[in-house]
């Protein structure tokens, strides 16, 4: 089953956490913190249009919907846009990665989490383990077929 974006309710927590357009990891962070029963997910964005690539992004899942508290400065429609899971965070675990990653490396962002050691680096993306890269040829096979000529496009 596919989880559908909740346009209502994600417009709704971006203005409650004030939400900024260039961080969708603090935003959802931010937003989860106002949620507890949602889970804290991180993964890749696809959108329809120019895109060329998936973003690495990060959003809320609750009770089959996705809560997206960057939706609003992304300028497209909920049915444009294409969320690709590779890690959930209940809101007790995100708190615990974050305190840990605060202490171990104080200077360091401690968001995007990327779970246990070793991870994978593809492109300019660094990945977890398997479930990243599961995440990432999926959001990737998206993009080819989004961005790909049209047949009825071609036919003159």
């Amino acid at each position: 089953m596919t989880k559908t974006l909740n346009t209502a309710l994600s417009i709704e927590l971006a203005e409650r956490i004030k939400s900024k357009s260039v961080n969708s990891f603090h935003n959802a962070h931010k937003a989860v913190l106002l949620t507890p029963t949602a889970t804290y997910v991180q993964g890749f964005l696809v959108s329809a249009g120019e895109q060329a690539k998936p973003i690495e992004y990060s959003w809320l899942e609750m009770d089959e919907q996705i809560i997206d508290p960057t939706f609003p400065h992304l300028n497209k429609n909920a049915e444009e846009l294409y969320y690709f899971p590779a890690q959930s965070l209940s809101v007790k675990q995100l708190k615990a990665v974050i305190e840990e990653a605060t202490e171990d490396y104080p200077e360091d962002d401690p968001l995007p989490v990327y779970g246990e050691a070793p991870f994978e680096y593809y492109g300019d993306v660094m990945l977890g383990g398997k479930n990243y890269l599961d995440a990432y040829k999926a959001a990737e096979e998206k993009c080819r077929e989004l961005n790909s000529p049209k047949i009825q496009d071609a036919l003159p």
